[in-house]
Formats: structure tokens, sequence, C-alpha cells
């Protein structure tokens, strides 16, 4: 429904608490934090709060020189806000979808640019592919979070979950791959074809090969800017 009279428009549009904690969906788009304490968010993806929040920039060493290094090659997409003090944090990224994951002493690997939130108890670290491929291919550097907490990311459009076993491996566009369990260390493969030929960098030509134990996240969506020639 797109029309409303004034006073529809408000009781349907209007915010509701419904007591699930630190992380809760104001919608399957928006991430409300009820914050009391710290959180560190994606940079830019404040869009309203009430209460006394302090925002404040990660600081150039707060989180040692190598991560300095590390994030100053990655790019914005894992630039970090951390958020203080009492009240209600509403983030959202350019309208994708949010899912909430709470580890109990798990690791996951996420995409740097699919990380929306997640809490102080939370230990991460940004990783870096190092063959020369996964440089091409644009999907050179994630983020790895491990401990108890909950934590948010972002898709365009629902997320597909892939389990991958010993004798199934999983291979995946590395501009639609959004996360992986800890327990899988990707490895990067050429799949030559007439588009490299004809000059078009395809992420297809690159692909993610998953072989182990535990599961893969993609989304229906290629990622542009994480395409050969347009990325980190």
């Amino acid at each position: 429904m797109g029309r409303y009279t004034y006073e529809s428009f408000l009781q349907e549009t209007a915010q509701q608490d419904r007591g699930e904690g630190m992380f809760e969906l104001e919608s399957d788009r928006m991430l409300e934090v009820n914050l009391d304490g710290r959180v560190w968010t994606k940079m830019g993806s404040m869009i309203a709060y009430r209460g006394a929040i302090k925002f404040t920039r990660e600081r150039i060493l707060e989180h040692g020189m190598g991560k300095m290094f590390k994030r100053a090659l990655s790019g914005e997409g894992t630039r970090l806000t951390k958020a203080e003090g009492t009240g209600a944090l509403y983030l959202a990224d350019a309208g994708k979808k949010v899912s909430i994951i709470e580890l109990n002493g798990e690791t996951l690997f996420v995409n740097g640019n699919d990380l929306l939130a997640f809490e102080e108890s939370i230990t991460w670290d940004i990783k870096m592919m190092k063959k020369i491929s996964a440089m091409m291919a644009g999907g050179l550097f994630n983020v790895r979070l491990e401990g108890r907490g909950l934590i948010a990311i972002t898709t365009h459009y629902d997320p597909m979950t892939l389990r991958v076993k010993p004798a199934e491996p999983v291979m995946t566009d590395p501009n639609a791959t959004v996360a992986w369990s800890g327990s899988l260390t990707p490895e990067f493969k050429t799949d030559m074809s007439l588009k490299t030929f004809f000059g078009r960098g395809s992420g297809e030509s690159f692909q993610m090969s998953f072989v182990g134990d535990g599961f893969v996240v993609v989304q229906p969506y290629e990622e542009k800017t994480l395409q050969a020639g347009k990325g980190a």
C-alpha cells in the first residue's frame, strides 16, 4: 500500500520496539541497535538515532599497525565508526537486506563491504587473499570475526547458504560471495572464456573455490565495484 491518510501513515510506518535485545530488525533493511555501551558500525551507515550517543571514527592506530596497513589498502568498505552511549541507533546500507547472526565461539569471514555492525565482544581482523588472481578479481579483503556476540551483515536481496562438504566443493562468483565459515580457506581459480578475450572484465572469469567442511553465503547480485579492473 502506497497511499495513506495522515494518521494511517503515522500508524503504518511508526518505529516499533520488539524487545529482541541489543540488535533487532526494525525492518528487513534497517537495523535497530538498542545501545547501552559500545558497538562498531560500518562508516556512513547511521541513518538516525535518539538518546545520548557519541560517534567516533576509528583512530588510525586504534587496532595496531597491522590493521592500519590492511585497512588503508582495503578502502572504505572496512572503515568503522564507534558508537558509544545509551539510546536507539538505526543503521542501513543502500537499502540492502540485513541479517543478524549470533556467534557463540564460532568464526565467520565476511566481505568487508557487507559488514554492517558488530558487538564490542567480537574480535576481528582484516584478512588478505594472497593469490594475485584474487587481487584481479577485486575480492582481496574480508573481515574475520570471532567470539561471542551479535553481528549484522547485509546482502542485496535474500542470501543463500550453500553447504560445503569434503567430497562436494562449492565454487562461487567473488562478486556475489558475502561470507563463509571460519573452517574454510577459499582459493581462487581462473575460468577462461570468450568474455575474457572480448575484453570484458567479468567476475565470472575468476571463481572462489571452497573445499572442506563448512558453508558459504552468496547473494543474487554481483557487486559491480568488485569486478576485475574496478576493485581494491
